[in-house]
């Protein structure tokens, strides 16, 4: 096991017995034939079972649609991606020549599938109690935030319908700025909506985090100048 691996064990908090697995969740499609597209297809099914498990026992009086939106906004590709970003795995991965040359290591999309090889991998490894112990860990902060309710709905979308409710125009976001540092990327968005002084900012991992957050700002602005 290389050093850089060993670190990644480190910070994931789990020794693979089996090396091979954790390769091979790292290992993207154009990199070889032996890659973790079959890893995320279960990782994907474990993450939705171990999430949907811990809602159901942290939220007992949530309903079933409520409890749905909650495990979709957990497991959707945006989140995932931010996870894989907190663990640096892009830094691991095994990626082909083009896809590397192209940044396919800071790709959402690829973070978030390689996120859940991972998890798979964990699983293969030493079973679903060491599988749900991470998946806990990891996604732990997130899940803290989530309330049943309105606070599923993410800031754009109440935004939007903030704005449907008083008939006005929706909401314009323009990406402003990007830039990379230490590997990690950072985005930053102006949301814009004509009742507002000026636009409204906000910065995330991705650009639909940034746009996210650029929402709430100017959500919050309007909610209080209503």
């Amino acid at each position: 096991m290389t050093p850089p691996l060993d670190l990644l064990q480190l910070r994931l908090g789990h020794r693979f017995a089996d090396p091979d697995l954790l390769r091979r969740a790292l290992t993207h499609r154009s990199a070889r034939r032996q890659h973790n597209e079959r890893l995320e297809f279960l990782g994907d099914a474990l993450l939705g079972f171990v999430i949907a498990e811990a809602l159901t026992q942290r939220f007992p009086e949530a309903s079933e649609g409520e409890l749905t939106r909650l495990r979709a906004r957990l497991v959707s590709g945006e989140a995932l991606a931010a996870a894989a970003s907190e663990l640096r795995l892009g830094e691991f991965m095994e990626l082909g020549a083009g896809e590397r040359k192209s940044g396919g290591q800071r790709r959402a999309s690829i973070l978030a599938d390689a996120f859940e090889a991972l998890i798979c991998a964990i699983y293969l490894d030493a079973g679903i109690d060491a599988c749900r112990e991470r998946v806990l860990q990891l996604l732990g902060p997130a899940l803290d935030q989530l309330q049943p309710g309105e606070a599923l709905k993410d800031p754009k979308t109440r935004l939007q319908e903030w704005l449907q409710s008083r008939a006005l125009e929706r909401p314009h976001y323009h990406l402003v700025g990007e830039q990379e540092r230490a590997g990690v990327w950072q985005f930053e968005v102006e949301c814009r909506v004509p009742t507002l002084p000026e636009p409204c900012r906000g910065t995330g991992g991705t650009r639909r985090g940034a746009e996210q957050a650029a929402a709430a700002v100017a959500l919050e602005y309007l909610q209080n100048h209503d």
